[in-house]
């Protein structure tokens, strides 16, 4: 069974932009607000220098690492291009106009 935690609504989240949310004893989560209204949620940490993916940019479906501009798929976490590595991604759903996301585990470092 999943646990679902309820981070707030559509609007909390900027369009083409995300927040952090951090949980107890786990990483911290970057959920994301794509251009389509589409949320997505990945460990806050880029695969190549550990960058924060919050603070990137948003472009369709994907974010730009700030520090190395490695662009992450927000569906599966791969990194895109000629760019290896992964992102752990984390459940989200909509319940009504409500954000959830799903209690993840501890990801090591």
């Amino acid at each position: 069974m999943t646990d679902w935690i309820d981070i707030g609504t559509l609007s909390d989240i900027p369009p083409r932009g995300s927040r952090t949310v951090n949980l107890p004893g786990a990483d911290p989560i970057a959920v994301f607000r794509t251009h389509d209204d589409r949320i997505f949620a990945l460990v806050n940490r880029c695969p190549h220098k550990h960058g924060p993916l919050s603070e990137g940019i948003v472009h369709g479906h994907a974010v730009a690492c700030p520090l190395h501009n490695w662009r992450i798929s927000l569906e599966t976490g791969e990194a895109l291009g000629d760019d290896r590595g992964c992102t752990p991604t984390v459940a989200v759903r909509m319940t009504g106009d409500r954000v959830e996301i799903a209690v993840p585990m501890k990801v090591a470092a």
